[in-house]
């Protein structure tokens, strides 16, 4: 089997049934499934997952290390490979317990992943019916047996998956004033050492903004900003409860009955070990959300406003219905990003069923 990371660019004067856009455990799951046609004795799609990372793992490998999943390991499996345990039956992986499975999964199925490259734009031509899919000409250097050339390259396909994530894309929102101190998100949250000794205000009510700032208490003198008071959710119930809740609102929608929605008396913050130790010992305290950033007497600002979906390279090809994007042209298909997908589609327990039915779908329309 391919090492990860080390499958060669499809030829240009290949078309490909399929191109799926990203490399992490959205693309993955689908990636499992076009793949599982030829394990069934079936034409199986050609397809390439092209990822602009250096290595597997999407966005996990740029995850703060102390933080953890919301569940135990086996309510954290892909299709078809169980997660392996983390510090016994009841432990919760870290980031790097993660990008290890991910890796392992791309191992295990022999998965087509191109990596690195950075798909800039995706076009659709009307006369032939086909997506051109445009590489950013400086998006590193490749692993592939393209090297020299290969960022700056279009490749063509029947149909394109979307799984570039949201990790890409993190959200600020809008606030008068000026803050003097430095500034941060999520997504740059390098873990506790930096702030030692400083003061950290931390922005969000949800799993984030509690995880950062429980993170934070032990080193810094932290101010947890919040437009409502936090929703714990009982110190018995993590992660495993609402993928099982997100798997009744996918039955629910795929029988054709409405979706019931989020169950918001169960709280929004999972009560993992850490979050609850600085809840319990007071020092993870929440204050009213401030008006303007004049307000905020800190040396940092960690924003934990969440992401919008990374769908930059698909530009041109969307259209929208409030929030959510659609696809002006057949062939286009999104996995993950979230509800708008589909229940627990951004989580990687949640994502396997989005992933089967748009796989089905991608092979339903390049056979014809």
């Amino acid at each position: 089997m391919a090492e990860p990371g080390l499958v060669s660019a499809p030829d240009l004067d290949r078309i490909l049934d399929c191109a799926i856009v990203g490399g992490g455990q959205s693309a993955l799951a689908t990636a499992f499934y076009l793949r599982r046609e030829a394990r069934r004795g079936r034409k199986a799609p050609d397809f390439a997952v092209f990822d602009d990372q250096q290595e597997p793992g999407g966005a996990w490998r740029h995850m703060w290390p102390s933080m953890t999943l919301f569940s135990a390991t086996n309510f954290s499996n892909l299709p078809g490979m169980p997660m392996p345990n983390y510090d016994g039956l009841k432990g919760y992986p870290p980031p790097g317990h993660v990008v290890d499975y991910l890796r392992e999964y791309e191992r295990r199925y022999d998965l087509p992943v191109v990596r690195p490259v950075h798909i800039d734009r995706v076009e659709y031509d009307e006369p032939t019916g086909l997506f051109h899919l445009h590489a950013r000409p400086d998006g590193g250097a490749s692993h592939t047996s393209h090297s020299h050339t290969l960022h700056s390259r279009t490749w063509r396909a029947r149909t394109v998956v979307a799984a570039t994530g949201t990790w890409s894309a993190p959200f600020v929102p809008y606030y008068p004033g000026e803050f003097a101190g430095r500034q941060w998100h999520t997504a740059s949250y390098p873990g506790p050492e930096p702030f030692a000794g400083s003061s950290v205000a931390v922005v969000g009510a949800a799993n984030s903004g509690a995880q950062i700032a429980a993170d934070l208490a032990d080193v810094a003198e932290v101010t947890w900003f919040v437009r409502h008071p936090p929703r714990w959710m009982p110190d018995d119930v993590d992660g495993a409860e609402l993928f099982r809740r997100n798997r009744e609102r996918y039955l629910a929608i795929s029988a054709g009955g409405e979706d019931p929605g989020a169950d918001s008396s169960l709280g929004d913050i999972v009560m993992l070990p850490a979050v609850r130790r600085a809840r319990d010992t007071g020092r993870l305290r929440s204050e009213p959300m401030f008006s303007s950033l004049e307000d905020v007497s800190a040396d940092h600002l960690i924003w934990c406003t969440g992401f919008r979906p990374a769908l930059g390279p698909f530009r041109g090809l969307l259209s929208y219905r409030g929030d959510a994007p659609s696809p002006q042209h057949p062939g286009l298909f999104f996995v993950g990003y979230g509800d708008w997908v589909g229940p627990g589609s951004a989580t990687i327990t949640g994502v396997g069923v989005h992933a089967k039915r748009v796989a089905a779908e991608v092979v339903a329309a390049t056979r014809g």
